[in-house]
């Protein structure tokens, strides 16, 4: 097993991963600068979710591996990766899957307190980036009085309180109006570039992908790029069913 280079941060080689024999990776590499905007982009279906899923440690591939700072991934057992999440890694995904006995700070601060950060500290830290978002005056509030604007706010506000390493965007706009979509896009790209934060974000959106500072593009689970047959060693198809879909997890 070959390391990446000291650059990436992240780095994928040769991902494949198949449901029932459908692929939705298939031959995946890529590397991932620090500090870089990445927008992962394709059409619906395109495997775009599938590949963050890998990248983060939340799917395993059938083949291929990741490395984080050049230590690989997916030979950690399950404990050692959602460790590695919850820590190093953030995720903001379509829906914001916050939890509905929490307030909105609660939320936010989530990752710090399960860090063993101090509440008031935590709260303090939470706070802060829900005013940036411009959903401090919510942050009493419960989920099932928020917007669906204001529920993805404070799920954004719980990726950049923890200040990840890596940032993962699932599509994280696509259920916005283009008003606070262009709100969130913004906070998220200038606080990732002033606390160095990497982000890797999933659109089909070219305004969203314009943000970013490189464009990795997927056709069919393999590098829109890339042969057919040389991504996959014979012929590709199939759709990702699981695009657009994440896991509820802590490790946000």
């Amino acid at each position: 097993m070959v390391a990446p280079p000291d650059h990436d941060v992240l780095r994928a080689d040769a991902l494949h991963y198949a449901i029932s024999g459908t692929p939705l990776l298939a031959g995946v590499s890529l590397g991932v600068r620090e500090g870089e905007i990445l927008a992962v982009t394709g059409p619906r279906g395109s495997g775009k979710t599938t590949l963050l899923q890998c990248l983060s440690g939340r799917l395993v591939p059938d083949s291929g591996q990741v490395w984080f700072r050049s230590s690989p991934v997916h030979p950690l057992g399950a404990a050692a990766r959602e460790r590695l999440r919850r820590e190093s890694f953030g995720w903001i995904g379509t829906e914001p899957q916050l939890v509905p006995e929490l307030t909105a700070w609660e939320n936010a601060a989530l990752p710090l307190l399960l860090r063993g950060t101090a509440p008031r500290a935590a709260r303090t830290a939470a706070v802060g980036w829900l005013e940036r978002l411009d959903v401090g005056d919510c942050s009493r509030s419960r989920p099932a009085s928020l917007t669906q604007a204001q529920r993805q706010r404070v799920a954004v506000a719980r990726a950049l309180t923890a200040q990840p390493s890596v940032l993962f965007a699932d599509d994280p706009t696509a259920r916005l109006h283009s008003a606070d979509r262009a709100l969130v896009l913004r906070i998220l790209t200038t606080a990732a570039r002033s606390h160095e934060i990497t982000v890797v974000l999933a659109t089909h959106d070219t305004e969203a992908a314009s943000h970013a500072d490189r464009r990795f593009a997927l056709l069919d689970g393999r590098p829109a790029d890339a042969p057919a047959a040389e991504a996959t060693g014979g012929p590709a198809g199939g759709t990702d069913d699981t695009e657009g879909r994440t896991t509820c997890s802590l490790s946000v």
